[in-house]
């Protein structure tokens, strides 16, 4: 598990690279926003956070794996993962954000999370 990285992985690099051939500009890692969102959009108020399934018990077939070595602690951390989440989305939220959730497993689709990305960010330049 030491090997495993907290920032720039695969999933978040490839979500990075759809954003750019966008042509949208955004900051990385914000540590003084709310749970410190992968990418951020200042402008425009939206922060996206990159989840794992697994690492943040998503309701998909990855996700929804139990571990069975060490179960009682992973049960845990997955447990106190998805409350950290949810107390950063609503703090976000408090202070004006929007902010959206890309899982892992949703960019083997990426015409579908382009397309909602296309929806959400355009939208909010508009106003």
């Amino acid at each position: 598990m030491r090997r495993v990285k907290g920032q720039n992985t695969t999933p978040e690099l490839k979500l990075r690279k759809l954003l750019t051939r966008l042509g949208l500009r955004y900051r990385l890692h914000r540590k003084d926003l709310p749970g410190s969102p992968d990418l951020a959009f200042m402008g425009r108020k939206v922060a996206i956070f990159m989840h794992g399934c697994f690492w943040h018990g998503h309701d998909c077939r990855r996700g929804a794996r139990q571990p069975k070595a060490n179960a009682d602690y992973w049960t845990a951390k997955i447990g106190r993962n998805r409350a950290r989440d949810a107390a950063s989305l609503a703090a976000l939220e408090a202070l004006g954000w929007q902010a959206v959730v890309i899982w892992e497993c949703e960019l083997k689709d990426e015409a579908a999370v382009e397309a909602r990305l296309r929806d959400l960010l355009l939208q909010r330049s508009a106003r």
